[in-house]
């Protein structure tokens, strides 16, 4: 059940009641509602998570273990206090920048997403929630489907595209490292990296699970647009070499991530209260998925993993 953020300050021990200044509402989310707390000796975020998001594979208690660990390493904000049952999550507010795409793609800020990442999925704990993305694949289309979505006139072809990846991955040898499940954010937008004082710092952990390195890499890579010679070197960044198997799961990865996005969109478009244009952003990555798997490439990425 949620609460108004009247009650959830109070449910914060160290908030005192009345605060010494408004909460500040912070805009840029599509999914919770985030306010930023001003205390006299710290700043902070406090997260209302969004009605259902249980439904879009969120499992709030990862989302806490997986931050208190990535901050533990340096790449996240501190958790300061978790609101249970609600799994609000009120975090430590970070001062930094922005890292554009066209920033955050050059080779230095490249070389640190990689290491950071690499630190995240080799050192982190088990976490508790999984994502696989294509049991996410399947679970999105049929909660959409529950909830009366819309969905594009070629989808039962993208589903037939994902079932051929999905076979050739199964023939990879599952326990060969690093395609064996890891710890993983699952949500890399650009709107998730900040500069904090030259240092990556990487937020919003909600999606986090244990799940396909490469799916971590691939949703980086796309949703920065990364050219094949930029992913060849993030890839080396972050193995030390990039085989063109590397590069062809990662490629092959990137599809599945423009439809975990797009069937995110159909479903916010049903169950959401906020004020989005999820209609037009599902469509977006609809026709992304789909030039994706235009690819002439794409038979050949299939072969070389297979």
């Amino acid at each position: 059940m949620s609460l108004p953020l009247e009650q959830t300050l109070l449910r914060v021990p160290f908030f005192p009641d009345p605060l010494p200044s408004p909460p500040i509402p912070l805009t840029g989310g599509i999914t919770n509602r985030n306010f930023r707390i001003d205390l006299p000796d710290a700043s902070y975020v406090l997260r209302l998570s969004g009605k259902n998001t249980d439904l879009l594979g969120i499992h709030r208690p990862t989302e806490r273990d997986a931050n208190t660990f990535a901050a533990s390493i340096g790449i996240a904000a501190e958790v300061a206090y978790y609101i249970e049952p609600e799994g609000y999550l009120v975090t430590r507010f970070i001062e930094g920048q922005p890292l554009p795409p066209e920033i955050i793609g050059q080779e230095t800020w490249l070389a640190r997403v990689a290491t950071s990442l690499r630190r995240f999925h080799t050192e982190a704990p088990p976490l508790a929630n999984t994502f696989d993305i294509f049991q996410v694949i399947a679970t999105l289309t049929r909660i959409g489907q529950e909830h009366h979505g819309s969905f594009p006139d070629n989808f039962d072809w993208l589903m037939e595209n994902v079932r051929a990846v999905e076979a050739t991955f199964a023939r990879v040898a599952p326990n060969a490292t690093p395609y064996t499940p890891h710890p993983c954010h699952n949500d890399l937008l650009n709107g998730n990296f900040l500069n904090h004082a030259d240092t990556l710092i990487i937020l919003d952990w909600e999606y986090a699970g244990m799940g396909d390195v490469f799916f971590d890499l691939a949703n980086f890579s796309h949703h920065h647009a990364l050219t094949d010679d930029q992913i060849r070197y993030f890839l080396t960044q972050y193995f030390g070499e990039c085989p063109p198997a590397h590069f062809a799961r990662l490629k092959l990865m990137e599809p599945l991530s423009d439809l975990r996005e797009a069937l995110w969109g159909t479903i916010q478009t049903a169950i959401s209260t906020l004020d989005e244009d999820f209609p037009g952003y599902a469509r977006q990555w609809y026709q992304s998925a789909t030039q994706s798997f235009q690819d002439p490439r794409l038979p050949a990425w299939l072969n070389e993993i297979s």
